[in-house]
């Protein structure tokens, strides 16, 4: 038996920043991290691997922080916890006993079953196994059509990567647009121009209805019976949190299979703690379950987690998840934070929405200079943002980073207006159409405009 003071199962975004917390917030206490594989990926690097990067090596997490930290790092994999004796056991036999344990054990792909062909050769999913991944790098080299089963964030930064390579590449998604669930449709519209411009074939509101083949695969069949020619399939439909080993020691799980957690990440068991794709995630505006599964929101729950681990020292816990995405899609960065306006309809919230398209230098002739186009929704009555849309540069992620932040702290469209904004030509949007002030503007401008119309009437009515 080996004594730790904190114990982490899982090695990824979640568990390391959770370490290094933990070692700032608590000085010398003992802490050994459990992960299953030698060496960690960057997961939203993934896609990559397949592109820019060339190979899994280059997407690989050194153990440099964690070893500054004086974390212990234990390759084996947590077999069994035992609340009661507070210890976990491991598969190569050793057992740990804990004063405290986080885990952070993340997802895992779903795999479509109930589509006949999945198990044959050359249909792959999107595991973070290094080894796994360098196989399917290898198998591509000989193989020219693909085909994604998904058009979410990770299905189109997959296609647009192996795209580039040269390889013909279809997406069948079955909902309306690739990315539906983070933008509205005047910003899907332009994604997936982009995509059909660079040669990816979309098939929106498409069902799979079977892979075809002899022992590996030769094409995939939709619904109309079509089969679209394909020599490896790439299933990229979710994922799914990995919490058996938790729900085997009693803690209990929500609907998704994901822990339930209070606000400052514990679990039913007051000395567990659960954070990233394994912990259930609360909408910030709504407090219902949602499937949102992002590295930056496991970082944030992390750090709850090592703050507060042995006592409730973090002054502001965990009111919720925004949904910051973001990605880069043929030179154009698309980003999001909070509900979309659709969403925000079948919530029932009555909304106003401001919009502004402007340079991100001024003059806009300045070399390098993109459109930033963005879109900010506002709750009609209070005022206060619910989401917002960006496409454009480089600048388009650290826009919504901007205003994740103002969602968080509640601000609305008229404090939006007058914020006060570091401008110069060479790096950002004129101060006159800065684009975060000119979209509340419009917003307002707009919401006035109808206000004024319904007062016409009243008075013409009356």
């Amino acid at each position: 038996m080996k004594n730790t003071d904190l114990l982490i199962i899982g090695g990824s975004a979640g568990g390391m920043l959770a370490a290094s917390t933990a070692r700032l917030a608590y000085g010398d206490v003992d802490i050994t991290m459990i992960r299953e594989t030698k060496e960690v990926l960057v997961p939203c690097g993934i896609p990559y691997i397949f592109g820019d990067l060339g190979s899994t090596d280059k997407d690989v997490v050194p153990d440099t922080n964690m070893n500054k930290a004086g974390v212990h790092i234990i390759v084996d994999k947590a077999v069994e916890i035992d609340r009661h004796k507070k210890t976990v056991k491991l598969k190569k036999g050793d057992e740990y006993h804990y004063k405290k344990l986080i885990i952070a054990t993340g997802s895992y792909p779903v795999i479509p079953t109930f589509i006949p062909g999945y198990d044959l050769d050359n249909v792959f999913a999107i595991i973070k196994d290094k080894k796994y991944l360098d196989d399917v790098i290898e198998k591509m080299k000989t193989l020219n059509n693909l085909v994604v089963i998904g058009g979410g964030f990770i299905g189109v930064e997959f296609s647009e990567q192996i795209r580039k390579s040269g390889k013909n590449v279809t997406i069948v998604e079955m909902t309306d647009t690739c990315v539906g669930n983070a933008f509205d449709k005047e910003f899907t519209d332009v994604l997936e121009n982009s995509l059909k411009e660079n040669g990816i074939d979309i098939r929106t509101r498409t069902k799979v209805t079977r892979i075809v083949g002899e022992g590996k695969v030769e094409g995939v069949e939709i619904e109309d019976g079509e089969i679209i020619p394909a020599d490896m399939v790439i299933m990229s439909i979710g994922v799914k949190p990995n919490s058996e080993l938790g729900k085997k020691a009693g803690l209990e799980v929500n609907e998704k299979g994901a822990f339930k957690v209070d606000q400052y990440t514990r679990t039913n068991d007051p000395d567990i703690f659960a954070v990233g794709d394994c912990a259930e995630k609360k909408c910030f505006f709504t407090g219902k379950d949602i499937p949102v599964l992002l590295a930056s929101t496991a970082a944030m729950e992390a750090k709850i987690a090592g703050c507060n681990v042995f006592q409730l020292r973090l002054v502001r816990a965990n009111k919720g998840t925004i949904s910051s995405f973001a990605t880069k899609v043929f030179g154009k960065t698309y980003a999001a934070a909070g509900l979309t306006e659709n969403s925000t309809d079948d919530e029932g919230f009555i909304t106003m929405v401001g919009r502004c398209e402007t340079p991100d230098h001024h003059p806009g002739s300045l070399e390098g200079t993109s459109m930033i186009k963005i879109k900010i929704v506002f709750s009609r009555c209070s005022g206060i943002i619910l989401g917002a849309q960006v496409i454009g540069g480089d600048s388009a992620c650290e826009i919504i980073n901007v205003i994740s932040v103002a969602i968080q702290k509640g601000m609305t469209a008229t404090e939006l207006n007058t914020f006060q904004v570091a401008t110069h030509p060479l790096v950002s949007a004129a101060p006159t159409s800065y684009p975060i002030n000119a979209a509340a503007l419009n917003a307002l401008s707009t919401n006035c405009k109808h206000l004024n119309e319904e007062l016409a009437n009243k008075a013409w009515d009356n």
